[in-house]
């Protein structure tokens, strides 16, 4: 299986799983920016647009790569923090996480998204259990 098929159906395993509707799989470039490798789910072509390149700091991915830990968002479409861009409200998802796929060195390599249409809490156990899947996936990307 070539790396894009195994990342696609590595985050077509992992939507399944968490009962999410959507998924992204971005992967940072030797440019410093995440590209997206994989996706689940259907999105805008101005939200395409959006995700295929990500800046670190930008956007839920974009934290998760900066701040290092989950980015979590309970109702994206009512969020006052300040993390959701308006181009995310345009996703038609509401409750929504990122979290790095982080090395062995504890560096970003890529990050991990999920979301579904309707406001969800994540809780530390899927926090801690979709972090685990990300680094599974930053371990394959680096052996």
């Amino acid at each position: 299986m070539n790396a894009h098929a195994h990342d696609q159906a590595t985050l077509d395993e992992i939507v399944t799983a968490f009962a999410a509707e959507t998924g992204t799989l971005h992967r940072i470039g030797d440019d410093g920016f995440l590209h997206l490798v994989a996706v689940v789910g259907a999105f805008p072509p101005p939200v395409m647009d959006a995700i295929r390149t990500v800046p670190v700091g930008k956007g839920l991915a974009g934290l998760a790569a900066q701040r290092k830990e989950p980015v979590t968002v309970c109702n994206l479409q009512t969020d006052t923090s300040g993390v959701v861009r308006p181009g995310a409200k345009a996703t038609g998802m509401e409750g929504a996480i990122t979290v790095p796929c982080l090395d062995e060195a504890g560096e970003v390599v890529g990050v991990l998204g999920i979301a579904n249409r309707s406001p969800r809490d994540y809780t530390g156990a899927e926090r801690e259990s979709l972090s685990a899947r990300a680094r599974q996936v930053a371990r394959r990307w680096t052996e």
